[in-house]
């Protein structure tokens, strides 16, 4: 089937198989390997991406579903300049990352929370990212990162925190 999408911006035309997930789509058609395979079924959030702005787990999602979408993935979220964001350096200052396994799927279900609801809670922000999971931070990092972005993009100096290692 032929399908057409937009990705990070550029638009394609494809010649895909019905059964083709999106994920692999992304990873080995598009070569954009930032966008991670951890499970298939949903579970770990490693493959989020964003399709019409609404973060959703590529690996259950068929490819010819996206035609006519638009899509980000963790390769499209820099600034325009080639910077990285907010949310990116959040991450990074406040040691976010660890392993960098899940790092891309919560940056774009972050990316979503944060459009919506640019100055969460803690609260908000567990709940928000709930359905991706991190094998090795606690999670304490990641909420830290994100907060440190929202105060960011609202214009507000970021709360001095040290990252918690565990």
């Amino acid at each position: 089937m032929q399908i057409s999408l937009t990705i990070n911006g550029s638009k394609h035309t494809l010649d895909v198989e019905p059964r083709l997930l999106l994920v692999h789509l992304i990873r080995e058609n598009l070569n954009l390997t930032g966008t991670h395979i951890g499970c298939d079924t949903t579970t770990c959030g490693a493959c989020t991406i964003l399709m019409d702005g609404k973060s959703v787990k590529s690996c259950t999602i068929l490819a010819v579903q996206a035609d006519g979408k638009s899509i980000t993935t963790i390769e499209g979220v820099n600034n325009a300049d080639g910077s990285i964001n907010h949310l990116q350096e959040g991450f990074k200052e406040n040691h976010g990352l660890h392993c960098g396994f899940c790092t891309p799927g919560m940056i774009m279900r972050a990316t979503e929370l944060l459009a919506n609801n640019p100055d969460p809670t803690e609260d908000e922000i567990r709940w928000g990212i709930s359905g991706n999971l991190c094998r090795c931070t606690g999670y304490n990092n990641i909420v830290k990162a994100i907060k440190y972005a929202s105060a960011k993009n609202r214009g507000v100096e970021p709360a001095s925190t040290e990252p918690q290692f565990v």
